[in-house]
């Protein structure tokens, strides 16, 4: 965690590049050739669009800290925008209106007990059976959700009933999460 402002300013301009070469010109950034070396360590991430009212636009994520943070925030920032399937693919008309914001995750770890979850700091993923879900930190946040709602909350991601996380068979993780935007201080402190 801990990423400099001048990081996160390379990673916002990395993410618009990347979804207007790809609106624009119907190409994909290439790691290495396109994509400057900004942050090689690997990262899960997410990359969410947002409209100029503030309203979700698209968001795609991944936890698992697969691919370098960079590489991950451009594919990511195009997949946010294309095929996120809450939504139909952003159009090039709509670009200067959408503000970007990147969170970038620290491995999820298993909670032994619900007490353990700091609403707004930690993100929570439910897991049951063949289903998931994940809430970002921010998301509890900017509902003013208590623990309990956001516990509930994320089990109707997964396709769960609201009360899931109290069965046995279910697992629960936490993670946090580094969260800044092109609306935001770069230099903010990491949620």
């Amino acid at each position: 965690m801990g990423l400099s402002g001048k990081t996160r300013r390379a990673l916002l301009s990395l993410a618009r590049d990347a979804v207007k070469a790809y609106l624009l010109e119907g190409r994909s950034l290439t790691p290495g050739e396109d994509c400057p070396d900004i942050c090689s360590e690997p990262r899960g991430a997410f990359v969410t669009l947002r409209e100029a009212d503030g309203s979700l636009r698209g968001c795609m994520g991944q936890i698992a800290a697969v691919e370098r943070l960079d590489w991950n925030v451009s594919r990511l920032a195009v997949v946010a925008a294309t095929q996120d399937p809450r939504f139909p693919p952003v159009r090039p008309r709509e670009l200067p209106r959408l503000s970007i914001e990147i969170s970038a995750m620290t491995p999820p770890e298993r909670l032994s007990s619900v007490e353990e979850i700091e609403v707004g700091r930690h993100g929570l993923i439910v897991r049951r059976g063949g289903f998931q879900g994940l809430l970002l930190p921010q998301v509890a946040t900017e509902y003013h959700w208590d623990r309990k709602t956001f516990l509930e909350q994320t089990c109707l991601k997964a396709g769960l009933p609201t009360d899931a996380w109290r069965q046995e068979g279910t697992d629960l993780f936490s993670f946090k999460a580094e969260v800044w935007g092109e609306d935001e201080t770069p230099d903010a402190s990491p949620v």
